[in-house]
């Protein structure tokens, strides 16, 4: 089931309660065509969002309270704006985030609604305005892995992947409990418990291979927070009890380039009153931020620590003998 399919349901039910007759779980669950398992479920995750339901007074079954009023939508023109350059942005089906082909949806059923003078003028201003995501995975074969992903999420079931794994493992076979998923670093990411591992993971959906949703229930610790699970990983990888301080140091060149992005959550900078930048993290392991640094040539030193500077050297000698001429 696709989650727009859930969100589809949850509305059925909102509406069935807002009708004035009490329903049961049982025809709740008759009406949606899922299990009563499900509709708790669903009724939990509509109180969490602030629509009030209870019992009748004769306890035959729901209904929604009359206080119970849906959000408006009054939205200010900067806010608008705001909406529809993103979703059309996010949504785009070559250069946006991949999945999110409904934020372009909903968009356009956004400014359909509004009077036609202000319609024009915000279509136009739109057209004027783009955030460019930069490169990233498309991810066209793996769209129906990633609503088995969501499913599996909001439904707090497991999942069975099949994985093409990069590493010394090889192509692997795990039983997941999804908690997160995430869109970074040019491609979607689920993060959660793995039997085969033993530990919670982190899984490019691009590779999972083949999948089976399962009827198994899984209940995502209170403890686990994404930003916990990463804790201080310069991008996506923590390296568990290898928290390193790291100490770079930029050429004037590139300098002002890198002071003005907020590369990672403990950067500290210090100018030198040579014009270079001194730029200090401390970070859970030292392989994803070789890459960063190798990335910038000669316009930056490694001063600390000693291991990764050495890393550093023996990348440059490689890649020396690499492009060496032949004798």
């Amino acid at each position: 089931m696709a989650p727009q399919d859930r969100l589809l349901r949850l509305l059925r039910i909102v509406r069935l309660l807002q009708s004035g007759r009490p329903y049961t779980s049982t025809e709740l669950a008759k009406e949606s065509d899922v299990s009563q398992r499900t509709i708790f479920r669903d009724l939990q995750l509509l109180q969490r969002a602030g629509i009030v339901y209870s019992r009748d007074e004769s306890d035959t079954g729901y209904v929604l309270q009359d206080a119970t009023l849906l959000p408006s939508t009054d939205f200010t023109l900067a806010e608008t704006l705001a909406l529809l350059v993103l979703c059309n942005q996010l949504g785009d089906t070559t250069k946006g985030i991949p999945f999110q082909r409904d934020a372009r949806s909903a968009a356009l059923k956004l400014l359909s609604s509004l009077p036609g003078e202000l319609r024009d003028e915000l279509s136009e201003l739109t057209q004027s305005i783009s955030i460019d995501l930069g490169p990233h995975n498309t991810l066209h074969h793996a769209h129906a892995a990633y609503d088995a992903l969501t499913m599996a999420i909001s439904d707090g079931r497991k999942i069975h992947l099949h994985y093409g794994s990069l590493s010394s493992e090889g192509d692997i076979e795990t039983t997941l409990s999804p908690y997160h998923l995430l869109f970074k670093n040019r491609s979607w990411y689920v993060v959660g418990y793995s039997q085969l591992h033993d530990e919670t993971r982190i899984f490019n959906v691009g590779r999972i291979q083949k999948w089976e949703l399962l009827a198994e229930s899984f209940e995502c610790p209170a403890s686990f927070k994404i930003e916990r699970f990463l804790g201080n990983a310069w991008a996506l990888i923590p390296e568990r009890g290898r928290r390193t301080r790291v100490v770079l140091r930029f050429q004037p060149m590139v300098a002002k380039n890198v002071a003005e992005v907020r590369w990672h959550k403990t950067q500290q900078i210090f100018w030198n009153d040579d014009g270079t930048l001194e730029f200090q993290v401390v970070v859970d392991g030292l392989t994803e931020i070789r890459w960063w640094i190798l990335g910038y040539g000669a316009q930056v030193e490694v001063l600390e620590p000693l291991q990764l500077r050495n890393n550093i050297r023996d990348s440059i000698e490689q890649m020396r003998q690499i492009y060496a001429e032949d004798d």
